[in-house]
């Protein structure tokens, strides 16, 4: 969750995150079906007006397929619903057992001695440790023809925040080619002009095959 992170030092969360999107093989050749970028795009936007809120608190919510109200969340919360949305895939369950079994493959980073299903999926560094151990990761880079509809990056927003966001078939009316995000940045979920806005730490494309293996 990202105003949960407890960490207030720059260099520790850009490291970590930076450590993570290239510690593992660049992307998985797994085939995906084609039009999945489009589905998990839809899925996104039709989010918009529906959560209007950025809401970080910590809540008991079910497993699997918890969640909280559909009217608030976080900018994890568009990315996890959007994976149930389009392909019926659960984070929140799929990342709670691979870490259940490969506890210390994900940050150690709010001192806690085993997986929080509550939580978990709910924080950015840990999505990006479990696309990271998918082998989906890619080079973030400023050439923006390398972010196709459906990516999911990560940034550090100021005031050491991590954030995630997806990467919208829309495109800039102030750029030439520069794609407009889907992302929960503080009011709600929304589209919005803010990919090389911030400085960003991750980039990976994860088709639903790769998430569920």
């Amino acid at each position: 969750m990202t105003r949960m992170m407890g960490i207030t030092r720059r260099g520790v969360l850009q490291s970590g995150l930076l450590a993570l999107a290239s510690a593992f093989p660049a992307v998985r050749s797994a085939e995906a079906k084609p039009g999945w970028q489009s589905a998990l795009v839809g899925a996104a936007r039709s989010q918009i007006g529906v959560t209007t809120l950025y809401d970080p608190a910590y809540v008991r919510i079910a497993y699997p397929g918890g969640d909280v109200p559909p009217e608030r969340g976080v900018c994890a919360d568009v990315i996890i619903r959007a994976y149930r949305s389009a392909f019926g895939l659960d984070l929140q369950k799929l990342l709670h057992q691979d870490m259940s079994t490969h506890f210390s493959g994900y940050p150690q980073a709010w001192g806690l001695k085993k997986p929080d299903s509550n939580i978990d999926h709910r924080r950015v560094l840990n999505l990006a440790a479990y696309f990271s151990r998918r082998g989906t990761a890619l080079p973030v880079n400023d050439d923006v023809g390398q972010y196709q509809p459906g990516d999911l990056v990560t940034q550090l927003l100021p005031g050491n925040l991590p954030h995630i966001l997806i990467i919208s078939s829309g495109m800039s009316s102030e750029a030439a080619g520069r794609p407009l995000v889907i992302q929960n940045i503080g009011a709600g979920a929304k589209e919005d002009d803010t990919l090389f806005a911030y400085q960003r730490t991750g980039h990976f494309r994860v088709a639903p095959e790769a998430a569920a293996l």
